[in-house]
């Protein structure tokens, strides 16, 4: 299927594993121009070698952490010069960790809003002038199915995951008008190793997998997606 993705430009962050690299294989798959990052290094430059083999598309791979405001402009900036323009940009962070209020702390609630809600910040200041421009943009943010219903024992992932909901929509009603359509994607528990690890006794079968949520994401990022922004957009998988 022609998605009309062909030479966009997209960043997608946390792209070393999981959901952001089944997202960034996917966007190659259609023809897109990469940049890339995560914090491992050698973890990312295996994911950018196999797209870059496998795809024989351009690849920018940069090793940083996301909450790091300086390394997100220069990353930004980086990627423009390369290609010339920024098209789309998929925001994505590791979950905080499982824990009830009472055991929470001070310095992991500033972790948490860092990772999971400023990193979106940081991004989301930087590409909206290139994306400006042009006239056209699409931002995607991955959070989590805690943004519709509160799960126990994840209280930072519950609170800060629905302020980054708040800045979508917040975002998706100031710069529609700029042709920016801004969404998030909110999976349930995926399915991967670590997951069934965890949990062995439950219904793997019941879970989303990552190319599954790269698929939607996909669509909310093509230029076949006209009028879709502010959405949360739940991804449940299989009953």
């Amino acid at each position: 299927m022609e998605t009309g993705l062909r030479n966009r430009v997209a960043i997608v962050a946390a792209s070393s594993q999981g959901i952001g690299r089944a997202t960034a294989e996917a966007f190659a798959a259609e023809g897109c121009r990469l940049a890339i990052c995560a914090r491992n290094r050698e973890a990312l430059n295996s994911v950018a070698e196999k797209i870059r083999s496998q795809h024989k598309t351009e690849v920018l791979a940069e090793p940083f952490d996301v909450t790091d405001a300086g390394a997100v402009r220069d990353f930004v900036n980086a990627t423009a010069r390369k290609f010339g323009s920024i098209d789309i940009c998929v925001t994505n962070a590791g979950g905080p960790p499982a824990k009830g209020f009472l055991a929470t702390t001070i310095d992991e609630w500033k972790r948490a809003v860092d990772v999971n809600f400023m990193s979106t910040v940081y991004f989301a200041h930087q590409v909206i002038p290139y994306m400006q421009k042009n006239n056209w943009g699409r931002i995607i943010t991955i959070t989590s199915i805690t943004t519709k219903q509160p799960v126990g024992d994840l209280v930072y992932s519950n609170a800060v995951r629905a302020a980054v909901v708040g800045l979508v929509k917040s975002l998706a009603n100031e710069f529609g008008k700029d042709g920016i359509l801004v969404n998030a994607v909110a999976p349930s528990i995926m399915d991967t190793p670590a997951n069934r690890a965890a949990m062995p006794k439950a219904d793997h079968k019941a879970w989303p997998k990552v190319e599954e949520v790269a698929a939607t994401i996909l669509f909310l990022a093509s230029p076949d997606n006209k009028v879709t922004r502010g959405a949360i957009v739940p991804v449940y998988g299989r009953s």
